[in-house]
């Protein structure tokens, strides 16, 4: 199959990643994929560093003369490339791909949406979802339940489908986990809690620390508080002052960037989302469940259809998370209980379900 990923995203996020980490998973199942960015951003330059076949251009113009200029570029590459499907990421030049499709007709139109924004029903969304559109894949219950109530699209033509992750890389591995916990200072009593993300007000690292810094003075003596993340829209220095603020710099480790994320990962005793909003596609979530780490998480986006009841709490409520992660630390049922619906939550999420999934809505457009 001949594809064409449109991943229009400035930003290395979650979007940018779902539509790379599947072109990569195309690739090496044999496909032929192209993936589209926007040049000096930092996702193409991900995908250049993953080896995957970019063609950068202006697909965020906004310009009559550019938006002109980038139809007919793009009616240029169908004819170059002769795609069987296009998959767009991102709202950004779909109009234009729509219109394509109407006019050559020569592929299929997909729209994955994986950003938290609800799409309006105007006449324009209308008309490109259901009547031009062969398919569209969200990537949460939410964005699914508003296509199908807000739009009126078909469940043969709505796919829900969460992501996958890497099993191979994100696993279960005790050697990693000694050997980190012991480069970061944890004794075996000690109780690790964790939190991967970048430093963005929206990831709850806020929260987190005030949870723990809670339970620190309610007596948790061995909770431990890591930090795997680095400066982002939220600088370090901020961050570590909400860290003094709260009096938590004798527990809290914050990593930086590092190549060994997943052996981090096994070094924790619980993980925590903590996410104010967003979270349409969880990939930190993923990558901590694969590991067997037990998880909990706020109430938003695709969390709950990740984790059971037990393992949610409302988001920006400190209170609440502290409360479940006191219950981790003391209720050893629990976490058997979050470590078992993990478990069988992960065996429809691996990266060949992704791909699986994927390939048969490409498959049905044929």
């Amino acid at each position: 199959m001949r594809c064409i990923q449109v991943v229009n995203v400035r930003w290395f996020n979650a979007t940018a990643w779902y539509g790379m980490f599947l072109s990569r998973l195309l690739i090496e199942a044999g496909h032929d994929v192209l993936v589209l960015g926007l040049p000096g951003t930092l996702s193409a330059r991900k995908g250049e560093e993953w080896g995957l076949p970019m063609r950068l251009m202006d697909l965020n113009t906004t310009t009559p003369w550019g938006i002109a200029a980038l139809y007919a570029e793009l009616k240029g590459l169908v004819r170059e490339f002769r795609p069987d499907v296009v998959n767009c990421h991102r709202g950004e030049a779909f109009l234009l791909w729509g219109l394509l499709r109407k006019e050559l007709g020569s592929f299929g139109l997909v729209r994955t949406r994986g950003d938290q924004r609800r799409p309006k029903a105007n006449i324009v969304n209308r008309w490109l979802h259901n009547d031009v559109s062969d398919a569209v894949i969200t990537t949460n219950s939410p964005m699914t339940r508003h296509f199908r109530d807000a739009f009126g699209i078909s469940p043969s033509r709505l796919h829900e489908i969460l992501g996958g992750v890497d099993t191979t890389t994100f696993r279960p591995d005790p050697g990693a986990r000694e050997r980190i916990r012991a480069e970061l200072g944890y004794g075996e009593n000690d109780f690790v809690v964790g939190l991967l993300g970048r430093f963005d007000r929206v990831k709850g690292q806020l929260e987190l620390i005030k949870a723990v810094s809670r339970l620190r003075r309610e007596g948790a003596g061995n909770l431990r508080l890591l930090l795997l993340g680095f400066d982002s829209a939220t600088p370090e220095a901020t961050v570590r002052g909400w860290i003094a603020e709260h009096g938590v710099e004798d527990v809290t480790t914050i990593t930086g960037k590092r190549p060994d994320i997943p052996a981090c990962l096994n070094a924790l005793d619980l993980g925590v989302v903590a996410s104010l909003w967003s979270e349409t596609i969880a990939r930190a979530a993923l990558e901590i469940m694969a590991t067997g780490v037990p998880l909990i998480g706020t109430d938003v986006g695709v969390m709950p259809d990740l984790l059971e009841p037990a393992a949610l709490f409302p988001a920006g409520d400190v209170d609440a998370m502290a409360l479940r992660i006191n219950a981790a630390m003391t209720e050893p049922g629990l976490v058997t209980a979050l470590r078992e619906g993990q478990r069988r939550r992960m065996g429809g999420l691996s990266e060949q379900d992704f791909l699986a999934r994927t390939l048969a809505v490409y498959e049905g457009l044929r």
